[in-house]
């Protein structure tokens, strides 16, 4: 028993003193800090599980809540924020987790509980029991996480429910306006605009497209060095190592032709070749692996056949990146790519990933929500182009005779109109506009 302790001691050398000067450097992280209040309507009586891609602003959504108690009466002595992207943390144990509600119990006081919030947990293996437990003891509790294996069915069958689930974007278009001080442009996008705050918006809209919506970007004159690092960060971090991969040519080529593929289906079969043509020729099985840590890391995500067989939707999905700034990374002319993307992002933010699909049945449309009966094309632009009119006007004829219920739109970079075709009508709309409706 003396020697297992003592292998116990040197792998976690974390004790109780080390903790609370943890705790302490943490406080810098949420206090007197500027915040753009994002567009979530958060609870006080309610323990949130924040998940996404890394810098969308989990993280923020928890200062958001603190400083929210601290304006409610709430002291700061109830407040334990701890992120396990310390690297003094890096071999804490589950066990030892219980030491910080111990800690959150002496600094709040006789009769009082404290608020708990812990950023990037997954990093904690087993990390899911003590969340469930504290939250059985009426803790209120906040989490973070930046890979969806935090949602896999043994975890949240652990969690049983106790936690409501949050998956947090980049900005929106709105939120971006408001983080560069616009809220006027947003609040009046609906109406007419001054001719200045038409330029204005033109010139956000750009930069949203071009460089994506990560809140920190919004600070930042170098934007493509920042997403490089994001780029990086992800790649590497979260995909290469936490995932012991070692072939790491297969996962950037990979990621590489996903970029390139974005508006068309891809299948694992179709990767696998071109894997092979390169001479980096691997399993189709390892292919599927590949693709699915990406996944899981929030870095892309699928988007399935609706009028597909099982098989097909889960084989021969549409990929997109979860921000259109690092899609633009991988490519040399990104306009056309951006726009499809940037469309997918605010369908999954609207709808939920349940409910976004494309539709190929004889007919391709890129986007089709069922339960709102909604067809939507990306085309850059429509207007100007009789050949392109032509084909979307005639999709979406198709389209009708399989659903003939379907509202069809067409989303444009900046063209607007309205096409009356034989007994509905075809909605041109701007990406701007449409990214701004309630």
């Amino acid at each position: 028993m003396a020697y297992n302790c003592l292998v116990y001691k040197t792998k976690s050398p974390m004790n109780k003193d080390l903790m609370r000067q943890i705790m302490a450097d943490h406080k810098t992280m949420y206090l007197n800090r500027a915040l753009v209040c994002r567009d979530f309507p958060l609870e006080t009586a309610v323990n949130y599980c924040f998940v996404g891609i890394r810098r969308a602003g989990k993280s923020y959504l928890i200062y958001q809540q603190i400083q929210n108690l601290l304006e409610n009466d709430v002291t700061l002595n109830q407040i334990v924020y701890i992120n396990f992207e310390d690297e003094r943390l890096l071999e804490i144990s589950a066990q030892e987790l219980n030491m910080i509600l111990e800690i959150g119990l002496e600094y709040a006081g006789e009769g009082k509980l404290p608020y708990l919030f812990f950023d990037e947990i997954q990093n904690v293996p087993g990390w899911e029991k003590f969340a469930r437990r504290v939250a059985d003891m009426k803790y209120r509790v906040s989490i973070t996480g930046s890979n969806s294996k935090m949602l896999s069915r043994e975890i949240a069958s652990t969690l049983g429910g106790r936690f409501m689930i949050v998956q947090v974007f980049p900005y929106s278009f709105a939120e971006y306006l408001t983080a560069n001080g616009k809220e006027d442009i947003a609040a009046a996008a609906g109406g007419t605009l001054s001719t200045p705050q038409t330029a204005e918006l033109s010139s956000l809209y750009d930069q949203y497209v071009k460089f994506g919506a990560f809140p920190e970007l919004v600070e930042i004159k170098n934007k493509r060095d920042y997403l490089n690092s994001v780029y990086q960060t992800i790649y590497l971090g979260d995909v290469i190592a936490r995932n012991k991969i070692t072939n790491e040519f297969a996962v950037r080529l990979i990621l590489k032709k996903i970029a390139e593929a974005v508006m068309n289906p891809l299948s694992f079969s179709r990767l696998c070749n071109i894997l092979k043509s390169a001479g980096a020729a691997i399993g189709k099985q390892t292919v599927i692996n590949y693709v699915g840590h990406m996944i899981d890391s929030y870095m892309i995500f699928a988007v399935q056949n609706y009028a597909a067989k099982l098989v097909d939707k889960e084989s021969s999905p549409k990929y997109y990146f979860m921000d259109t700034g690092l899609l633009g990374l991988a490519l040399v002319n990104p306009d056309c790519a951006q726009l499809e993307n940037l469309l997918a992002i605010e369908l999954l933010r609207r709808y939920g990933k349940e409910e976004v699909f494309y539709f190929e049945r004889n007919v391709e449309i890129d986007f089709y929500i069922p339960s709102k009966k909604l067809a939507i094309q990306a085309s850059y632009s429509v207007l100007d182009n009789p050949d392109t009119l032509k084909r979307e006007c005639s999709a979406f004829a198709k389209l009708r005779k399989f659903l003939p219920d379907a509202r069809c739109f067409i989303v444009t970079n900046s063209e607007e109109a309205t096409l009356a075709q034989d007994g509905y009508d075809i909605q041109v709309v701007p990406m701007r506009k449409f990214l701004l409706e309630k």
